[in-house]
């Protein structure tokens, strides 16, 4: 279905295809399995058609992804702990599993969210939670802005240089996205262990 999509995009007049590869880029954060990486690298490899190019891709397709990021920020930051307060989240997230994400945040929110923006999935959560957890916007929005231009320059490089061959810089982002994601499991495995000690761990011990 993934290489059909693809192919329906490469098919596209260049213009329209670099704005569906905008549209992707942001609607990634709210969508995770959108194949937007792929279909990045993708938008890279029909730049060599010479009408657009491949830096002015990879900007116009991060500043929509990072203006999304931004967007789901500032609407859970709206709403603060106090989504938490009832129903499903608070039978999900109980007030020890809350306070225990704060303490998170407060001491390594800005190297979770940098790290978090190269895990597939897991990318998605980390700023909602972040506005949720009343995070500063600027310690959340700069380190998920680098992190989301390095990806991004990682692939546009990744889809030019390999350019040649579509199969070959496909297969390259697709190896790299099964690495992520198996550390981006490893990582939810163990922060739901460390949530689940945390929110066990009598009162008297925190």
């Amino acid at each position: 279905m993934a290489d059909q999509f693809l192919d329906w995009i490469a098919a596209q007049p260049p213009l329209l295809a670099y704005a569906i590869l905008i549209v992707l880029s942001a609607v990634e954060n709210v969508f995770p399995p959108v194949p937007a990486d792929v279909a990045v690298v993708l938008g890279a490899f029909l730049t060599q058609r010479g009408l657009m190019s491949a830096p002015v891709l990879g900007g116009l397709c991060w500043l929509a992804n990072i203006s999304s990021s931004a967007g789901i920020y500032f609407y859970a930051r709206s709403h603060g702990r106090s989504f938490f307060d009832a129903g499903w989240p608070k039978r999900l997230m109980p007030p020890s599993a809350v306070q225990a994400l704060e303490a998170a945040y407060a001491h390594h929110g800005v190297w979770g969210i940098f790290v978090s923006r190269f895990l597939p999935g897991v990318r998605a959560a980390a700023m909602p939670f972040a506005g949720l957890m009343g995070m500063p916007p600027l310690k959340a929005l700069l380190p998920a802005a680098l992190a989301s231009a390095i990806w991004y320059t990682f692939l546009v490089v990744a889809g030019t240089t390999l350019g040649l061959n579509w199969d070959a810089a496909k297969g390259f982002v697709n190896d790299a996205n099964r690495v992520l994601g198996l550390l981006a499991i490893t990582a939810v495995v163990l922060f739901a262990y460390w949530l689940w000690r945390r929110t066990r761990r009598p009162s008297s011990d925190r």
